[in-house]
């Protein structure tokens, strides 16, 4: 009898152990769904997460990673670097993913990507994590926040924006236009004083510049090419109002002879170089106009928001997301890591040690902030992030881009009207789109 109570003492407690075994496996395995997983970073074994991105130059990247390990001892972080060019990058990230590959568990997307990215089944929606931890998304820049929406989730957040905007030559400009047509007087007023060839500077090569640029004008009349709901709004009064005046501007006598040839690229060196009082680019237009060793300009450079339209101002989004893979298998420690370098300490590690723009409006109010990019605190920049509006949110952008380039092409060199290419793009993109 005896024996029979300790034989059955044995079974019991190897059943016990194993419950407990099962119990323990059952709350630190990754969940494959679309919530949060129950992977625990506190006390429970260690995790080795990838992060994938382009080439980081700073030291932003590197400071973000240390400072998150620091605070998730738990969590390790590996960079594994991408191809510089976007391009390249996101056709290095479809490969990957498309082959269902678990190797890289947060990646960067460009403001572009998120859509394509949702629609093809590559990136988790992060809606029950950032209901799960309370997260603000008011903090956020509203537009940069648009372009991580898709088919009413979220799918990424918002790591730095970058913005459309005006830059100026303060010894020439003491009223700054905030209309177009006030643009227009001004820049006809100043083209030839002191050799300047140009009045205004823009991009109108038929590339990705020129969707951004049409965007801004379209969206500053109140047009729209595609609507939130992903329906085919383009051939519309206030878009085609839009286009009208972006074909007045490009074809007028005060943007050089061949701007259809002017990327970013043309326009930065035209204006450092002391040949137009007006460009319209991108933030990083600050530092290389104010760099003394390469430009005729320094320390007479001013930023504000483009011109308005009838609708207000308008800027084309740019800048950086990130997203967690579906196939990561620690998505749990992704959401960490993702939630700390798009929060505000994430953000503001970026903003000293990479000078990028954050998306965290309260960042702009940060004295250490401010210190390292005193063009935060102008009030034409901050002014131009706030009028940020997205391009088209689609999942096959790329091919929506192209027929933005050709038929706004066509009208700024004549072989269409303004109404024509309007009337051609809700053709083309209704079949690419399906609206």
């Amino acid at each position: 009898m005896v024996k029979k109570v300790k034989f059955l003492s044995i079974i019991l407690a190897v059943v016990l152990a194993l419950s407990a075994c099962s119990s323990s496996n059952s709350s630190g395995s990754e969940g494959n769904g679309e919530g949060a997983s129950t992977e625990n970073s506190g006390d429970q074994k260690k995790v080795k997460i990838v992060y994938a991105g382009g080439k980081d130059v700073t030291s932003a990247t590197a400071k973000t990673i240390k400072a998150f390990e620091e605070s998730h001892p738990n969590i390790t972080v590996e960079f594994r670097e991408m191809p510089s060019d976007s391009g390249k990058q996101h056709d290095a990230y479809v490969t990957q993913l498309n082959a269902k590959s678990s190797k890289i568990d947060v990646f960067e997307m460009d403001v572009v990507w998120p859509a394509e990215f949702a629609q093809a089944g590559y990136t988790l929606p992060l809606d029950r994590f950032i209901k799960q931890d309370n997260i603000n998304l008011d903090r956020y820049n509203q537009g940069a926040l648009s372009a991580a929406k898709f088919n009413g989730k979220i799918w990424a957040l918002p790591k730095f924006i970058d913005a459309g905007m005006m830059f100026y030559r303060t010894d020439f400009v003491k009223e700054v236009p905030q209309t177009w047509d006030q643009l227009i007087a001004k820049a006809k007023k100043l083209q030839g004083k002191k050799g300047m060839d140009y009045g205004y500077v823009m991009q109108a090569k038929q590339y990705e510049g020129l969707v951004t640029n049409a965007v801004e004008f379209i969206a500053a009349y109140g047009g729209q090419i595609i609507d939130e709901n992903g329906n085919v709004v383009v051939n519309s009064p206030d878009t085609i109002q839009g286009l009208k005046k972006m074909v007045q501007v490009a074809t007028s006598d005060f943007v050089p002879g061949n701007v259809t040839t002017f990327t970013e690229i043309e326009s930065n060196i035209a204006f450092i170089e002391g040949e137009s009082p007006f460009v319209r680019n991108w933030p990083y237009q600050w530092s290389t106009a104010n760099n003394k060793e390469k430009s005729e300009i320094a320390g007479n450079v001013g930023v504000a928001p483009l011109p308005a339209g009838d609708a207000g101002h308008a800027a084309a989004l740019g800048g950086w997301m990130a997203g967690i893979n579906k196939y990561s298998e620690h998505k749990k420690a992704a959401w960490e890591f993702l939630k700390f370098m798009t929060g505000p300490k994430g953000q503001k590690i970026d903003a000293i040690y990479g000078g990028h723009a954050p998306t965290i409006l309260s960042l702009y109010e940060d004295e250490e902030v401010i210190k390292a990019n005193p063009y935060f605190k102008k009030g034409g920049f901050q002014k131009a992030l706030e009028s940020a509006v997205s391009r088209p949110v689609v999942p096959n952008y790329q091919e929506v881009s192209q027929i933005i380039q050709t038929n706004v092409s066509e009208a700024i060199s004549g072989a269409a009207t303004v109404k024509e290419a309007a009337k051609n793009m809700e053709k083309e993109l209704k079949a690419a789109v399906g609206k």
